[in-house]
C-alpha cells in the first residue's frame, strides 16, 4: 500500500512539473509607423527596472487590498528586466529602422548620444484589468537636456494568466510607441 501511494504522489508531482505554462514578453512589437533618426545618432537604453513582485517566475495578480497573489503554473520564461529591456531595444530598431540602439552601459569608450531610462512602477492584473504605470526619461549626452512622462494605462483582461500576458504585451507596444513618439520630439 505504501509504494501505491508513493507511486501516486511522485505520478501528481511529474504531472505538476510538465503541466506548467511558460510566457515571454520579449517579442518586440511592430511599430505602428516608422520614422527616422540622424544616421551617425546612438540611442544607448538602460535597464529596465521592474517592481520586485515581477523578479519572481510566477506570473502575479493583485488580490483585494495589497495581497499579491501568483498563478502556480503559469510562469515567466525570462527574467522580466532583460526581456523587456532587449524587447525596447529591438523596437526602437524597427521603428527608427536604426541598428545603433544598444544596452546601456555597453562598455565603449562613447557615450550614446541619446540615453534613454526606463522604470516600471506597476505592471499587474487587479479586479479585471491589467495596470501599466511607468516612467522614461530621454537625455541627450551631449547638450545636457533631458525630457521625460509618466505612462499610466489600463485594459480590461479575464484573470486567467493567457488573457493577462496577451493584455501585458498590448500595454508594453502601447508604451513602446509613446517612448517612441518622445524621441521623435525630443
Amino acid at each position: 500500500m505504501f509504494k501505491f501511494i508513493l507511486s501516486i504522489t511522485l505520478l501528481l508531482l511529474l504531472e505538476g512539473c510538465f503541466s506548467s505554462r511558460y510566457y515571454i514578453l520579449s517579442m518586440p512589437s511592430t511599430p505602428k509607423t516608422h520614422a527616422t533618426l540622424l544616421q551617425n545618432e546612438t540611442i544607448g537604453v538602460e535597464k529596465v527596472t521592474v517592481p520586485k513582485y515581477l523578479f519572481k517566475r510566477e506570473i502575479a495578480h493583485l488580490k483585494e487590498g495589497m495581497e499579491v497573489l501568483f498563478y502556480p503554473s503559469d510562469m515567466w520564461a525570462e527574467d522580466m528586466d532583460n526581456g523587456l529591456t532587449q524587447r525596447l531595444i529591438a523596437f526602437l530598431q524597427k521603428k527608427f529602422q536604426h541598428p545603433q540602439v544598444y544596452a546601456y552601459p555597453w562598455g565603449l569608450d562613447e557615450n550614446p548620444d541619446i540615453k534613454i531610462k526606463v522604470q516600471v512602477t506597476r505592471f499587474i492584473e487587479e479586479r479585471g484589468r491589467v495596470y501599466l504605470d511607468a516612467n522614461w526619461e530621454i537625455s541627450s549626452m551631449k547638450e545636457k537636456r533631458r525630457m521625460a512622462k509618466l505612462f499610466s494605462q489600463s485594459l480590461p483582461s479575464p484573470s486567467d494568466a493567457s488573457s493577462v500576458v496577451e493584455t501585458m504585451n498590448r500595454l508594453f507596444a502601447s508604451f513602446e510607441e509613446d517612448l517612441a513618439r518622445g524621441v521623435e520630439a525630443f
